[in-house]
């Protein structure tokens, strides 16, 4: 093989040439002939081995070769024999040049650390694709891990290339960047606190990849669709992406939506203010009018009956209706509020369902409604909100009762 490096050398020599231009002629000959072969020979050994390793992926039922191929692992791997052959004729065509056989290890070494650097992170790569298939990894923030491990490898090749090109061994620089462990924690503060918090973060279980969050400083209010080393990114139901540094995830407060996706309704609380002056005691004709309504007929029949009784036990004089026990049309709504709540197709039985009277307003009392609904899906949550006070606030005349106006003037 020396011989064949060396052919261009004696044919020019034999035809006149002097050995110095010779020799410059046979190197630059020699560098493009092998750069000719080294690229026909990568581009057929690329062929060939994405060529065996499809062919298996599409047997295979295991979707790690098929990102191994997406990922070009194979490309890579492809370029070993070139390099191995750079590594082996260069330094034959160099022979004549002893002072650039110096420039010609550190050079190799470079450009195998960096080869076997791209391997890996295909490899990784391959990995988080991988994980991000199965059901178990889906939420998980496999990017953060994945990042980690790369700033490894490249710190590693970034010591090894500098340990190469200086001549100096490993333990020198890392001799010296533990004297400088201070400034790297400075340059690295937020990539270390995004590592902590993306552990934090998967142990704790506190946000998923999936997860509805909000978070107002930010002006985050959706989906969390990446969790990486530095940011999280959320977006918005505008479609509109916020990214949040990751570690503000653990020093910050937040509200993540997950406990009610998982529970079995979305909570409706929600009240109606109603005018204080309305509310009153209701009279027997009063009572008969409302009990045509079916939903509480029972409810009323059986409350008037307890009432009677009891008034008529303690001799109470019902010609002024203040005296003794009374129904009032606003408790007799409250009534028919919750009776019209457990009876709604899209509320949940089996959650709290309750009407419950609030402290008393400047603008009147609020009447709050308290219960979830059995779609959590947000547009339809809203329709069957907005259908209940719909209904609701239709309801109310019925009682007797009047809602809260801002050009409501009370009457003399």
């Amino acid at each position: 093989m020396k011989d064949l490096t060396r052919f261009f050398y004696h044919f020019f020599t034999a035809r006149g040439f002097s050995e110095n231009t010779s020799e410059y002629l046979n190197l630059s000959i020699g560098i493009g002939v092998l750069i000719l072969i080294l690229l026909v020979l990568d581009l057929i050994l690329k062929k060939i081995c994405i060529a065996i390793f499809k062919k298996y992926a599409s047997k295979s039922k295991n979707l790690f070769d098929d990102y191994l191929v997406k990922n070009k692992t194979f490309d890579y791997i492809a370029h070993i024999v070139p390099l191995s052959l750079t590594i082996w004729i260069v330094p034959m065509l160099f022979s004549s040049f002893p002072t650039a056989e110096k420039y010609l290890k550190p050079l190799f070494d470079i450009m195998t650390i960096l080869l076997v650097i791209w391997i890996l992170r295909s490899v990784l790569k391959t990995c988080r694709d991988f994980l991000k298939s199965l059901d178990s990894f889906k939420d998980k923030p496999i990017d953060s891990y994945v990042q980690v491990f790369m700033i490894f490898v490249w710190f590693i090749g970034g010591i090894l290339i500098f340990s190469s090109l200086t001549g100096k061994s490993i333990w020198t620089f890392l001799t010296a960047l533990g004297a400088m462990s201070a400034v790297i924690l400075l340059i690295f503060k937020d990539t270390i606190l995004g590592f902590v918090a993306s552990i934090q973060v998967a142990v704790n279980d506190t946000v998923r990849i999936g997860d509805w969050i909000t978070m107002e400083k930010y002006g985050a209010d959706g989906d969390v669709i990446e969790i990486n080393l530095s940011s999280v990114k959320v977006q918005n139901f505008d479609k509109t992406i916020t990214t949040i540094p990751t570690y503000h995830l653990t020093s910050e407060s937040f509200r993540n939506w997950r406990g009610m996706m998982d529970s079995g309704g979305r909570r409706i609380k929600r009240s109606l203010l109603l005018q204080t002056t309305s509310i009153q005691f209701l009279s027997h004709e009063e009572i008969e009018k409302i009990a045509e309504i079916e939903l509480i007929r029972d409810y009323i029949k059986n409350a008037q009956q307890e009432i009677d009784t009891f008034n008529n036990s303690e001799n109470i004089n019902k010609n002024t209706l203040i005296n003794g026990r009374n129904l009032t049309n606003m408790g007799v709504f409250r009534v028919y509020v919750e009776y019209y709540l457990k009876n709604h197709p899209n509320i949940n039985k089996e959650m709290t369902i309750m009407s419950r009277q609030l402290a008393p307003t400047s603008q009147g009392i609020p009447l709050e409604i308290y219960a979830f609904s059995n779609d959590k899906e947000w547009n339809n949550y809203e329709k069957i909100m907005a259908d209940i006070f719909d209904h609701l606030l239709s309801a109310v005349p019925y009682f007797k009762l009047k809602v809260f106006e801002l050009n409501y003037t009370s009457e003399k």
